[in-house]
């Protein structure tokens, strides 16, 4: 149940279609650990990437990963989700991520800070 969840695995939608993006979340779901959701998105704007999948969680810097396309890919994801979830502030490094989306990573945005500015 999403309620339960503070991570988030996001899916494109848009980049090939809603049914490939429900087979991914599908093949996903399975290698998450707990506290984790399955949100299917429009559009991540990395559509000469396709498929685009993000990560996010509150006080974590957050991750957009494209050409999700093999079973090698997913496998990297599901690590890579067990790996996110376990860090305290979400941030790693090329090399700590598994091989497989080291040429996938899109992007990596710090986390967001919401107290007072310094």
């Amino acid at each position: 149940m999403e309620d339960d969840c503070d991570h988030f695995l996001l899916i494109c939608s848009r980049c090939r279609s809603e049914d490939h993006a429900a087979l991914l979340r599908d093949a996903l779901a399975a290698q998450l650990p707990p506290g984790y959701a399955i949100r299917a998105v429009d559009c991540m704007a990395g559509c000469a990437h396709p498929t685009t999948v993000g990560f996010q969680a509150a006080g974590k810097a957050q991750y957009l990963f494209g050409d999700i396309v093999s079973s090698a890919d997913l496998e990297a994801l599901g690590a890579f989700a067990r790996q996110y979830k376990t860090s305290s502030d979400g941030w790693t490094n090329a090399s700590d991520r598994p091989l497989a989306l080291f040429e996938k990573t899109l992007s990596r945005m710090p986390r967001v800070c919401l107290g007072p500015r310094s």
